[in-house]
């Protein structure tokens, strides 16, 4: 696995996690975790005060990115002596409101995304107000300081476009096209937009229903019969890639199907060549690091890397990596 060029660098992030370690999918909301304890049994963990810690994405339906994402948090809050909640809502409203529920809980922190940031805006204000910190993970990062976080962790998805364009051209590719799978989603948007800046050929966005298995696939189906010269489909998720491939398939069309994320189907898929390569941004890893974040926060005032962006990627991962990363998407961590 090789990091990509264009990435403008990743904050260390081990040694904070070692020595924490050492001291020690509907819309709408969703159970507040299934063991009422975070998965905190079994192992041993720290002897610090039990903390509420919720996490609120904007996860549709069928998205498993969020399943690697939420395994992290777990495994993070069972170590830290954590009760992690969770809930998603795919409409920012819904989002906000989740939010909402959790500031009049008082949980003792909260882990958000930022999608569609003017949204969670005025509910983020609140939770800042009733002294609860908070940190943002995977979308909306230029957002995250000035709505008051801690800190952000995910990736630049402006640096992982670019670095998809530049592989683009190394592949020798000449017209793409970039599927958003979720209109008005910031980071989806920049992500094509990205591709567009780097890549020598040109690019098109189409915009499908992700939720929506059959109307996504026949609209990558039609627009690859409409447009036969397409010889990249770029997706931004790993469902929409199943749904690409697919769609290549009953159209006979010779595009090449790339994608950003990655989980078990997309390391099959890349084995068997149907997938040229993904782009990992360490889903787990921002899980993970906000959970413990929220705890080393609140036990020792840290705060990781200064205020700034944590960058869990971009490495751009092809059919050579697939045998380090199979073990791991088999059992949910990549």
């Amino acid at each position: 696995m090789h990091t990509s060029r264009t990435a403008k660098g990743v904050v260390a992030c081990l040694a904070v996690i070692a020595l924490a370690a050492g001291c020690s999918s509907s819309g709408g909301k969703d159970d507040e975790d299934e063991s009422g304890d975070g998965g905190s049994g079994g192992g041993t963990g720290v002897n610090t005060p039990r903390l509420k810690i919720a996490m609120v994405t904007h996860s549709g339906e069928g998205d498993t990115f969020w399943d690697i994402v939420r395994s992290g948090a777990k495994q993070a809050a069972r170590k830290d002596n954590v009760q992690f909640l969770y809930a998603n809502d795919k409409e920012a409203k819904g989002q906000a409101e989740l939010v909402q529920s959790f500031v009049d809980k008082k949980v003792d922190g909260i882990i958000v995304t930022l999608a569609k940031p003017e949204a969670m805006r005025s509910v983020l204000g609140k939770a800042k107000a009733a002294g609860i910190p908070v940190v943002t993970i995977n979308s909306g990062g230029e957002f995250s300081e000035e709505f008051g976080a801690l800190s952000h962790i995910g990736q630049d998805e402006s640096v992982a476009g670019e670095a998809v364009g530049d592989e683009l051209d190394e592949r020798g590719k000449k017209k793409a096209l970039c599927v958003i799978h979720e209109q008005g989603n910031v980071s989806l948007e920049q992500r094509c937009a990205g591709v567009k800046k780097s890549f020598g050929g040109s690019v098109e966005n189409l915009n499908v229903e992700g939720t929506n298995a059959p109307a996504s696939q026949s609209s990558i189906s039609a627009k690859l019969q409409a447009t036969k010269d397409i010889d990249v489909v770029v997706t931004l998720g790993a469902p929409i890639a199943a749904y690409s491939v697919k769609a290549k398939e009953d159209t006979g069309s010779k595009a090449e199907i790339d994608t950003f994320d990655l989980n078990a189907e997309v390391v099959k898929r890349m084995k068997a060549k149907e997938v040229g390569f993904a782009v990992d941004q360490q889903p787990y890893l921002q899980g993970y690091l906000s959970v413990d974040e929220l705890w080393l926060y609140k036990t020792n005032a840290n705060v990781l890397g200064g205020g700034k962006p944590v960058l869990t990627g971009p490495a751009i991962v092809t059919g050579k990596d697939v045998p380090k990363l199979e073990k791991y998407t088999a059992r949910g961590t990549r």
